[in-house]
């Protein structure tokens, strides 16, 4: 009787192994690389995204600034011109002074003139304005070298400075004469000795009236 045939020994399928082993690998790489376009394209949409806003957000306020600069120089400037047409005071002349300097090396001397300005009174009469209607100008009685309203104001005013001119001109001469002519031929030295006479003048005023400022004229030193 014949014996069975012994069935083959089955190959192992190594080669079906590495095909799919090869076809794991690619499958893998294809994943990964997927992966790393998606991670770039979303790192360049933020850095995008990013840039824009903050190009846009400097441009809005570059914009802002521009046109709160122009708002407030506008205010600044009409500040500035009321505060000018505010300053403007009475100007009293105190005429030239000849006074001897405070050097101990040589005698040196000044020669200046100086003018003060101070400030108006609510009760002080407009140079500028026209008079009123039967006022100066010897018209119904009221003429003839008098004057009246503004005229008579200003006279007021004139005879109020020479009341306190003796005074002012001797602190005018007490402050330049401690000076020394290299302490006045500096800006400095001139802008300190201005603060110094304004001080002095606005203490005999006592309160009544204040110097806005101090000028000098001629301003000679030898």
């Amino acid at each position: 009787m014949p014996m069975p045939s012994s069935p083959k020994e089955a190959k192992p399928k190594t080669e079906n192994i590495a095909k799919d082993g090869k076809s794991s690998g690619a499958g893998f790489d294809a994943t990964k690389l997927l992966i790393i376009n998606a991670v770039t394209s979303v790192i360049i949409c933020v850095l995008f995204i990013g840039v824009n806003y903050f190009v846009q957000t400097n441009f809005m306020n570059a914009k802002f600034a521009a046109l709160m600069s122009s708002i407030g120089g506008g205010e600044a400037e009409e500040e500035e011109a009321e505060a000018d047409a505010v300053e403007r005071g009475l100007i009293l002349d105190l005429g030239d002074f000849v006074l001897n300097l405070s050097d101990t090396t040589a005698r040196r001397y000044l020669k200046a003139n100086v003018a003060i300005e101070l400030t108006k009174k609510a009760s002080d009469p407009d140079p500028t304005a026209a008079p009123a209607e039967g006022e100066g100008g010897g018209h119904g009685g009221h003429g003839g070298g008098e004057g009246g309203g503004a005229d008579a104001g200003m006279k007021a005013i004139e005879a109020e400075m020479d009341q306190f001119k003796p005074s002012i001109r001797d602190a005018v001469i007490s402050t330049l004469s401690s000076k020394t002519s290299d302490e006045l031929s500096s800006i400095a030295g001139k802008e300190e000795a201005k603060e110094q006479i304004k001080e002095a003048v606005n203490a005999i005023f006592a309160g009544d009236r204040e110097v806005l400022r101090v000028s000098f004229g001629n301003f000679i030193i030898q």
